[in-house]
C-alpha cells in the first residue's frame, strides 16, 4: 500500500481540468506534496462544479478533458513520484436527465433492466412496488407549471419526452399509443387508408398494443428501440406524417390560459411511472431515498452486487493500472451497510490507500473493524481549532452573546428543536416511510398490534432526534456494545420525554438491540432487520441538516467553532485532550488524514485561526461589537417595528467581517459581494426568518443593504475606521495561530492534507466561495524565490517574510520547510511515537509542544498560542524576552544536539530546552536531534 506523505486537494471543473491539473503538478511536487487529491472526476451533471452530481460512474468527465489529457495527467504524477486519491461518490447519482440508468427506470418502469440500482420506493421492501416514482423537480405546482405551458412534449429521434426547461423525462411505450391514436382519422383523410407510410403507421400502433407483457429487459429494450426507430423513419420520410406529429405536439401542449386544453397533456403525465411535483413536495411526501434532503440527488442500492460492480468498474480498472493510488469515500454512513461496503471495496481494489468521509463526536471512536486507514480529518481539524480558543473565557463569552442578542440560547435545546423542524419540514416523507414499514412489521406482534402509524411515527421522530452521533453500525452480524449503548441511552431518554409513547419505543428498542424472537420466521427476522438499518441511514442526514446546516449557521456565540463535525458548546480543547487524540491516532490510525480546510468547511482554515484570538480578549471584544452595533443602527430596516437584521444575525455578521476581511486591497472590492451571498445562504439555513423552503425577501433584502451600507466607505466612514483598526490587530494575531496550526497537522500523526490554495492565507467562506479559482501562477512565483533565499541566506529571508507577513508567503515558507522535513524523516513522522512534553515557566500555557520518536531519532513540534497578552500588535512572538523562562522537558536519551529543520539553525540543549532560544528567528519551531 501507497502511504501519503501529504495530500492536495483539487476541485476539478470545466474551467480547472486534467490540463490546468498537469500544468501545477510539478509545483505541488516542489511544494513537498506526494499525491493528488481529486474531487470526483466521473461524469456528472453538465456545468456540474464539484462533481458529487455523478450521472454514470463508468465514465470519466467529459468536461475535465479527454482520456487522453487525465492519461497525460497521470504521466505527469508519475514521472514526479507522485499518487492520485480518487474521491468516490457510492451513495448517489444525480436525478437528471443525463443519468441514463434513471431514465431507463423512469420509461420502462419495473420492466427496466435498472430497478435494482436505485433505492426506490423502500418503504414496500416486501409488497407492492407499484408506487409512482416520485420526481420532485418543478419550480412551482404542478398545475401552475402546466397551464403555463412550462411542461412541454417533444419529439427527437430518441422518441416522445416530458420536458420543463432543462429537465427531460422519457414517456413509457404505452403513451405512444394514446399521442399516435389521437386524430389519426385526420391523417387517413390526408395519406388516405392504402398509403404504405399509412399502413406502416397502423402497424406500428398494433405492434406497440401487442408487446408481451412477459418481455423484459433487454429483448424488451431492443423491441422499443425499434418501435422508435420505425416511428422516427416515417416521421422523417413523409411530410404529412411530419406535419401530422407536430400539430398533435402542439395540441397536446395546451394553450395558456385555456385549461382544458391541457388536459391531453395531463392525461399522459398522470400515465406514466413517474409523477412530476413541485420540488416542495419532496419535503413530505418521498419514495425514493436522497442525499440528505437534495430532491436531485438519488440514492444508489450499492448493497446490490451488481449495482456496485458497475459503479465500481472504471475505479477498479484505474486502481490495477496504478492510476489511482488511493480512495476517499464520500458520505460513508449515507450507506445501508458500509461495513460490508468497505469489505467488498477492499476485495475489489486490493491493498489500496482508502479514507472515508466520516463525521465523529468528540469522544466518538472510528468503528475499529473497518478495513480502511481513516477519515477525511474533520476530527483533527476541530481538535486542533479548539486548542486555540481559550476555554476559560466561556463564561463570558456566554454573558457578551447572551446580552447582546437579548435572550438565552441553549446549544442543547437548539439542537433538538432544530432536529424536530427537520424532520417536520424536510424529512416527514422519510419518516413517514419508516413509519409504515415499522407499522407493518408491529402489526404481526401481538403487543404492537394496537400501535397507530401516528403513534409510530412520533416515536421514531423523537429517537432519530435524540442521536448523539451521526449512525450506529448494526448489521446482520449484530451489534456493537458501544452501539447497543448508544440505542439504550436514546430510548431512555425518549421514554422521559415522551412517556406516553413508551410501548411504542419499547418495540423500537427490542428491534434495534436485534433482541428476535424465537417465534419469529425466517421472512419477519429479515423485516426487522431491514427496519434498524434504514433506520439508521437517517439519523445521518438529520444530525447533518439539524446541526450543520441548521444549529450551526443560528448559534453564533463563538463561530470559529461552526464547523463540519465539531461541536460549538465544547468551548475549546484542551492540551491533554489533543495530546490524548493523537496519541490515539497514533495507535490506531497513524495514516489517516489531518486537514484544516476542505471543499465543505462553513469558513476557511485562517478565518477561524482569526476568530479564535477573539476568545482571548472577550472584554474588548464586547467593547467593539456594542460600538459597532450603536454606529451601525441607521443602517438597518424595519418590519412592524422589529429591526431587521435581528441581533444574532448581526452578531454572526461582525465575527465574520473580522475574519474573513481580506489582506490584499484589490480582493477587498468584490468581498462586499462575496458577503452578500454568503449571508443570505447563512440567514435560509438558520431557518428563523427565511429559508430555503419558504424564502422571505423582505428579510434577506435587509440583510443584503445592511452588509452593502456598512462596507460602504461613503455611508459607514466612523464603522470603517474603527473596525479596520480592530480587525487589523486580530488578524495580525490570527496570522501566528495559523502558523502555529499547519505545523501541527504537518507533524501530527497522519496524513497532513490540504485543501486548494490554502498554502497562502485562507480567508474563504463556505461554498461556493471556496471555489473560486486559484492563482497558482502567484504561488509558483512566490515558491521558486523563496527555494531560491533559503539556499543563500535563509534568516534575512525570514525577517522579510516576517515584515511582509500579509502577503501570505510565510505560510507558504513553513509549508514547504516542514513537508520537506516530513519526507526527509518519512519513517519517523509517519510510524513514530507520540510524546506529549513537559512545559514549566511564566508562559507555560501558551506553548504546544510534542516529540516523535522512532530508535534514536526524535523530532520535536513547538507551537504557540494565546498570544494577545504576550506581545502586542506588530510585534513577533521570538526569543527570551517573550518567553522569558519557559522551556519544555526533552525527553530522556535524546541527543545534546538540534537543528530546527524550519530555520537550519542549530542549538545545544541538555534535559530541558529553553523556547526563547527555540523560537529566536521563526514563530514556530520543529527540531530534529543530531
Amino acid at each position: 500500500m501507497r502511504i501519503p506523505k501529504a495530500t492536495y486537494r483539487i476541485q476539478f471543473t470545466s474551467q480547472f481540468g486534467f490540463d490546468n491539473a498537469k500544468a501545477i503538478a510539478s509545483y505541488l511536487a516542489d511544494l513537498g506534496i506526494s499525491d493528488l487529491y481529486a474531487s470526483p472526476i466521473f461524469k456528472a451533471r453538465s456545468g456540474s462544479t464539484h462533481g458529487y452530481d455523478v450521472v454514470d460512474a463508468s465514465q470519466l468527465n467529459p468536461e475535465l478533458g479527454t482520456t487522453e489529457s487525465f492519461d497525460s495527467l497521470v504521466s505527469e504524477l508519475q514521472s514526479l513520484g507522485m499518487g492520485w486519491l480518487q474521491d468516490i461518490v457510492p451513495n448517489h447519482m444525480a436525478y437528471s436527465s443525463e443519468n441514463a440508468y434513471l431514465m431507463d427506470v423512469l420509461e420502462h418502469g419495473p420492466d427496466s433492466s435498472y430497478t435494482d440500482y436505485f433505492d426506490l420506493c423502500w418503504n414496500v421492501p416486501f409488497g407492492d412496488r407499484e408506487q409512482r416514482i416520485l420526481a420532485p423537480l418543478l419550480g412551482d405546482f404542478y398545475g401552475v407549471s402546466l397551464e403555463k405551458g412550462d411542461i412541454q412534449l417533444q419529439y427527437e429521434q430518441n422518441g416522445l419526452t416530458v420536458n420543463y426547461y432543462s429537465l427531460k423525462l422519457p414517456l413509457r411505450l404505452e403513451s405512444y399509443t394514446k399521442f399516435i391514436s389521437h386524430n389519426l382519422g385526420k391523417l387517413t383523410r390526408t395519406l388516405g387508408r392504402n398509403h404504405p407510410d399509412f399502413i406502416k403507421l397502423l402497424g406500428i400502433l398494433y405492434i406497440l398494443k401487442n408487446v408481451p407483457s412477459e418481455v423484459a429487459g433487454k429483448q424488451r429494450q431492443d423491441q422499443i428501440a425499434f418501435i422508435k426507430g420505425l416511428i422516427w423513419e416515417t416521421y422523417t420520410t413523409n411530410d404529412d406524417i411530419r406535419d401530422f406529429i407536430d400539430e398533435n405536439l402542439k395540441i397536446f401542449n395546451g394553450e395558456p390560459g385555456i385549461s382544458e386544453s391541457f388536459n391531453l397533456l395531463d392525461d399522459i403525465l398522470n400515465d406514466q411511472f413517474y409523477r412530476l411535483a413541485f420540488w416542495k413536495v419532496g419535503a413530505e411526501e418521498m419514495n425514493y431515498r436522497r442525499f440528505f434532503t437534495v430532491n436531485e440527488l438519488i440514492s444508489v442500492k450499492v448493497e446490490e452486487m451488481r449495482v456496485f460492480n458497475n459503479t465500481h468498474s472504471l475505479i477498479q480498472k484505474l486502481v490495477e493500472e496504478g492510476k489511482f493510488t488511493g480512495l476517499r469515500i464520500d458520505h460513508i454512513d449515507g450507506l445501508y451497510n458500509p461495513k460490508q461496503y468497505l469489505e467488498r471495496l477492499q476485495e475489489k481494489m486490493g491493498d489500496v490507500y482508502i479514507t472515508v468521509e466520516k463525521i465523529l463526536e468528540l469522544t466518538e471512536d472510528l468503528p475499529e473493524n473497518w478495513s480502511i486507514e481513516g477519515t477525511s480529518g474533520y476530527d483533527f481539524l476541530n481538535y486542533v481549532n479548539g486548542v486555540f480558543c481559550q476555554a476559560e473565557k466561556e463564561s463570558q463569552f456566554d454573558k457578551i452573546y447572551q446580552k447582546f442578542i437579548g435572550t438565552k440560547s441553549d446549544y442543547a435545546s437548539l439542537v433538538n428543536k432544530n432536529k424536530h423542524l427537520i424532520l417536520e419540514k424536510n424529512l416527514a416523507g422519510d419518516v413517514d416511510n419508516l413509519a409504515i414499514l415499522l407499522k407493518n412489521i408491529s402489526s404481526k406482534y401481538r403487543f404492537g398490534n394496537d400501535f397507530t402509524v401516528n403513534g409510530l411515527k412520533r416515536a421514531i421522530a423523537e429517537i432519530l432526534t435524540l442521536f448523539p452521533i451521526y449512525r450506529t453500525y448494526i448489521t446482520p452480524d449484530g451489534i456493537q456494545e458501544s452501539d447497543r449503548a448508544c440505542i439504550q441511552e436514546v430510548i431512555r431518554q425518549a421514554q422521559a420525554i415522551a412517556p406516553l409513547l413508551q410501548h411504542e419505543m419499547d418495540f423500537i428498542a427490542k428491534l434495534m438491540l436485534l433482541e428476535f424472537d424465537d417465534s419469529l420466521t425466517q421472512t419477519e427476522s429479515e423485516q426487522w432487520l431491514y427496519f434498524v438499518m434504514r433506520m439508521q441511514q437517517y439519523t445521518g442526514p438529520l444530525m447533518a441538516k439539524g446541526v450543520e446546516d441548521t444549529t450551526l449557521y443560528s448559534y453564533n456565540r463563538f463561530i470559529s467553532l461552526n464547523e463540519v463535525g465539531g461541536n460549538p458548546s465544547h468551548f475549546g480543547i484542551s492540551l491533554n485532550e489533543l495530546h490524548k487524540f493523537n496519541q490515539k491516532h497514533q495507535a490506531n490510525w497513524p495514516h489517516t488524514m489531518n486537514t484544516t480546510a476542505t471543499h465543505d468547511t462553513k469558513r476557511g482554515e485562517d478565518v477561524r485561526a482569526r476568530l479564535n484570538v477573539l476568545s482571548e480578549i472577550p472584554d474588548q471584544w464586547e467593547q467593539q461589537v456594542n460600538t459597532w452595533s450603536s454606529i451601525n443602527q441607521g443602517q438597518k430596516s424595519k418590519r412592524q417595528g422589529a429591526a431587521m437584521p435581528d441581533r444574532n444575525d448581526e452578531y454572526f455578521l461582525y465575527q465574520t467581517l473580522v475574519g474573513a476581511f481580506p489582506f490584499a486591497e484589490h480582493e477587498q472590492s468584490s468581498f462586499g459581494e462575496r458577503v452578500k451571498e454568503y449571508i443570505i445562504k447563512s440567514i435560509r439555513e438558520a431557518k428563523v426568518h427565511t429559508a430555503w423552503l419558504r424564502p422571505d425577501n423582505e428579510y434577506e433584502e435587509a440583510c443584503t443593504s445592511f452588509v452593502e451600507k456598512v462596507l460602504d466607505s461613503s455611508i459607514s466612514k466612523e464603522f470603517l475606521a474603527d473596525f479596520r483598526e480592530f480587525q487589523q490587530r486580530i488578524a495580525d494575531y490570527g496570522i501566528f495561530n495559523s502558523l502555529s496550526q499547519t505545523l501541527l497537522k504537518i507533524v501530527a500523526p497522519g496524513v497532513p492534507d490540504f485543501y486548494q490554495g490554502t498554502e497562502l492565507w485562507e480567508l474563504s467562506l463556505v461554498d461556493p466561495d471556496n471555489r473560486r479559482p486559484v492563482d497558482f501562477e502567484q504561488r509558483r512565483a512566490y515558491l521558486s524565490t523563496i527555494q531560491q533565499q533559503i539556499k543563500t541566506d535563509i534568516l534575512s529571508l525570514i525577517q522579510k517574510l516576517l515584515t511582509e507577513k500579509t502577503d501570505g508567503r510565510i505560510k507558504l515558507f513553513l509549508t514547504v520547510q516542514a513537508l520537506k522535513a516530513r519526507i526527509d524523516y518519512l519513517q519517523l513522522f509517519q510510524d513514530g511515537e507520540y510524546l506529549p512534553l513537559e512545559i514549566h515557566g511564566t508562559r507555560a500555557n501558551h506553548i504546544i509542544a510534542f516529540a516523535r520518536r522512532q530508535d534514536n531519532q526524535t523530532a520535536i513540534a513547538i507551537a504557540p498560542r494565546f498570544l494577545t497578552s504576550l506581545i502586542q500588535p506588530g510585534e513577533y512572538p521570538l526569543g527570551d524576552s517573550v518567553w522569558q523562562d519557559t522551556h519544555l522537558q526533552l525527553p530522556k536519551g535524546t541527543s545534546a544536539t538540534w537543528k530546527n529543520l524550519l530555520t537550519q539553525q542549530s542549538l545545544q540543549a541538555t534535559e530541558t530546552l529553553s523556547i526563547g532560544a527555540a523560537l529566536a528567528h521563526f514563530p514556530v519551531a520543529l527540531l530534529v536531534s543530531a
